[in-house]
């Protein structure tokens, strides 16, 4: 058994939609970041940096926090998701690493200064919003000849998924991007994406 400490942002979503995937069993703790849940001490005693997501595996007794790593032990636990030989193993890897070091924070810095910022920053906004699309592009080539990012679905498509997902909201639009929408409408298909979004209810 798996406990989860999550809350509805995109990377809370990547380890509940990888849950799903691999079809372990699993509890729920939601994490209230908007209510400064995060900084409790049982939950910084879980993780010190006081980020959601984390897990703790009940079975092995092992706690992993930062949601790249969650996807890593999940693939590796269940021999799920990730390939085991050298090459295909790095580009899985290499694209999770963008999504982690590219996607998330741009992505996420866009979504901080167009929705929450108190007051509206134009040189921010744009900023972001032209590293948004530029990174849609990458994403556009990568799958302009294969179906998921890697070719075969991985954690790499786990990992990008609730990000891209909320161009709506960030008022971007993916017509321009068609490969990458196409990617999007083939994710939103998956009943484990569609299960693993709607986490914590």
């Amino acid at each position: 058994m798996i406990d989860l400490y999550t809350f509805t942002t995109p990377n809370g979503r990547k380890a509940s939609i990888m849950l799903e995937e691999v079809g372990l069993p699993y509890n729920v703790h939601k994490i209230d970041i908007t209510k400064g849940e995060q900084f409790t001490p049982e939950f910084m005693a879980i993780n010190p940096n006081s980020k959601i997501p984390a897990i703790v595996d009940r079975e092995s007794n092992i706690t992993v926090f930062e949601s790249g790593a969650i996807l890593i032990y999940l693939a590796e636990k269940t021999g799920k998701l990730l390939p085991t030989d050298t090459k295909n193993r790095f580009q899985v890897l290499e694209w999770l690493m963008f999504q982690m070091g590219s996607v998330g924070p741009m992505f996420g810095q866009l979504n901080h200064f167009k929705n929450f910022a108190p007051s509206k920053i134009d040189y921010a906004i744009a900023r972001y919003e032209k590293e948004t699309l530029r990174l849609y592009s990458v994403l556009d080539t990568q799958l302009a000849n294969q179906e998921f990012i890697c070719g075969n679905y991985s954690i790499a498509d786990i990992a990008t998924y609730p990000w891209v997902a909320i161009y709506e909201f960030q008022g971007l639009t993916l017509d321009n991007h068609p490969n990458l929408k196409r990617w999007v409408e083939t994710m939103q298909q998956r009943p484990a994406v569609q299960e693993g979004m709607k986490v914590p209810s």
